[in-house]
């Protein structure tokens, strides 16, 4: 029997950065289906784990590091998929691997996990590092070709190939995925 838990890289972002503007206007695509992918792991009680950089607070709040991020290029994203308190999981992570550094690993054994369904930003760093942490501890992986971005759309299609040529991840769009 296998269980599934949702992972949300970075979302939480304030977009501050070069081809910042270029993300978050990718990152508002992807919105919706993560959404709805959310929806669907609430309904089967499956867990939803939100895993973000922490903007040198260091405090695993989401509170916090949403009230940092939140400026115009940033709060229409920030409101549509910020965590639920008391609901999702949230974790910060020191690099872009959302395993290193982190409590991850013993979180996913915790839960039983042995599926994971990897979504966010930026799709050729931060979910392709994650996703290359994740196949080398041996987790099944699914990362809808429509629930993560990048700065540009050839990266994107490059970092989902080697996901899907090198780690045997599954990345079709998510309503391909029966999900």
């Amino acid at each position: 029997m296998t269980k599934t838990a949702l992972l949300i890289i970075d979302m939480i972002n304030d977009f501050n950065f070069d081809a910042g503007e270029a993300l978050a206007e990718h990152t508002m695509k992807i919105i919706d289906p993560i959404l709805q992918l959310k929806k669907n792991f609430n309904e089967r009680d499956l867990p939803v784990i939100y895993i973000n950089d922490h903007y040198n607070l260091w405090q695993a709040d989401f509170e916090k590091i949403i009230d940092f991020c939140t400026n115009e290029k940033s709060e229409e994203i920030i409101k549509k998929i910020s965590p639920e308190k008391n609901k999702d999981y949230f974790l910060i992570k020191p690099k872009h691997s959302a395993f290193y550094g982190t409590a991850l690993n013993t979180l996913l054994q915790q839960l039983n996990v042995d599926t994971l369904i990897l979504t966010g930003i930026a799709g050729n760093i931060c979910v392709l590092f994650t996703a290359n942490d994740a196949y080398m501890r041996e987790y099944n992986l699914m990362i809808p070709e429509d629930c993560i971005a990048s700065n540009n759309d050839e990266d994107n299609k490059y970092a989902l190939t080697m996901m899907k040529n090198v780690l045997s991840a599954e990345t079709k769009p998510v309503k391909e995925l029966g999900l």
